[in-house]
């Protein structure tokens, strides 16, 4: 520290932030004030593009600095250090995209309310999407014919369905293992024998079972909603890919939608008797608590009306 008049310096740091493979970098700029006759005025300008931070720094030695200056330095630094947070926020907000993903638009589904159900037409017509464009590649190994009586097919509907696959049983009397056709308690069946076999007819990924997808993401195709922007399948979907029993429009929005329906109902098939029961039990438990209120009041009412008189006298 220096004795004599009292002076305003710029300061500015600088932070290197990796972001994997894109670097951001923060430019802070802050006045500071030292005593001196004598000081020093850096000027950096930073590059977010290039991988090494290129910076031109000249330095001016000078003495005494008037009000003018002052001002000056201080208003050069609140604009340098609102325009670098700007940029270093958005170069930031551009890696996290590329890494995590773009958010998901929020649809409103029906079934999200506390006391909504499913939308069974749409289950239906997910399932139909599921068979037709899904099914040749992905499993649901933990939803059986029987699951879908009541929910999207009649029970005549769901055992023509089941009987048109063939399933392995056995073994007989004689030891051996043979094929009848389906019933209503046999899982759907699988596109493939073993995690091998789906392998190699898929390049190598694994498409993975839909019975919980919803509840969980596995994942090389170019997708901006999927962390790291790449997915393993091809799209699918496409207007007029199936065609509807109940004559509703097949477009790629509607199907995506159907499909969905189906995978959340297969994710949580209880969920409907789940909020029923939830609903039956809040009624039942808020009559017991008028009552115990009831009951309280009736029970306290006189001790806490009493009155009490005290003879002083005797």
């Amino acid at each position: 520290m220096y004795p004599g008049s009292l002076f305003y310096g710029l300061k500015l740091h600088i932070i290197m932030i990796s972001l994997q493979d894109c670097q951001t970098t923060l430019v802070s700029l802050s006045l500071f004030s030292f005593s001196g006759e004598k000081r020093n005025d850096y000027f950096i300008f930073s590059s977010q593009s290039s991988p090494a931070l290129s910076s031109l720094i000249s330095q001016k030695q000078h003495e005494g600095v008037g009000s003018t200056t002052t001002k000056s330095l201080r208003a050069l630094a609140l604009f340098g250090a609102g325009v670098s947070g700007l940029l270093s926020f958005a170069t930031i907000s551009s890696c996290d995209e590329a890494e995590h993903g773009l958010d998901v638009p929020n649809y409103p589904w029906p079934h999200q309310g506390i006391l909504s159900s499913y939308d069974h037409a749409s289950i239906r017509r997910g399932h139909q999407v599921y068979q037709q464009v899904c099914a040749s590649c992905h499993s649901m190994s933990l939803i059986s014919y029987r699951d879908l009586v009541g929910v999207a097919y009649t029970e005549e509907e769901t055992k023509a369905m089941a009987a048109e696959i063939e399933v392995v049983d056995g073994p007989n009397d004689e030891g051996e293992m043979f094929t009848r056709p389906g019933k209503l308690s046999d899982r759907f069946p699988q596109p493939y024998a073993n995690e091998q076999a789906a392998r190699f007819a898929n390049g190598g990924a694994y498409p993975p079972d839909l019975s919980l997808i919803t509840k969980i993401r596995e994942g090389l195709h170019y997708n901006p909603y999927f962390p790291g922007g790449a997915i393993a399948m091809p799209k699918m979907l496409n207007d007029g890919a199936v065609e509807y029993e109940d004559g509703t429009p097949a477009t790629e929005a509607q199907m995506g939608k159907d499909v969905v329906s189906f995978l959340s109902w297969a994710a949580e098939p209880e969920m409907e008797e789940r909020k029923l029961m939830g609903f039956k039990w809040i009624f039942v438990l808020s009559l017991a608590l008028f009552q115990a209120g009831y009951y309280r009041r009736l029970r306290w009412s006189v001790l806490k009306s009493r009155k009490l008189v005290l003879d002083v006298v005797n």
